[in-house]
């Protein structure tokens, strides 16, 4: 991915913040990215009950991961490029069973994403 100008930041997205309408409505724009995935997690789902997150989903079940047990573990998604002020509207977006971690990438990139906390 090149860089541009105040998109220093990247965000690999594996559930809804993929969603061209849940981009719309937390950042004010759609994303473009790229196909990219991680290894040593798994993917699981948890019930959203926060009603802003599910009016902007439309989905009471979201993925989550959390490390994996096995080496063969791995999460595919997106990554993309974001502006500072895009990750702290992604963190408002984000319901609390979520944290934000720092991971490499199968690329070699290195992203942030959001686990089960």
């Amino acid at each position: 991915m090149s860089q541009n100008q105040g998109f220093e930041i990247l965000l690999f997205s594996y559930g809804t913040l993929q969603d061209s309408t849940v981009q719309l409505k937390t950042f004010g724009r759609t994303l473009i990215g790229r196909q990219d995935q991680m290894t040593g997690y798994r993917l699981s789902y948890i019930e959203i009950t926060d009603p802003e997150v599910l009016a902007s989903s439309g989905k009471t079940h979201h993925p989550i991961i959390s490390p994996g047990t096995s080496a063969q573990d791995n999460v595919p998604g997106m990554v993309f490029q974001i502006t500072p002020q895009e990750l702290a509207a992604a963190d408002a977006y984000e319901v609390s069973d979520y944290k934000r971690i720092a991971v490499g990438l199968t690329s070699g990139l290195t992203a942030w994403v959001y686990i089960k906390a």
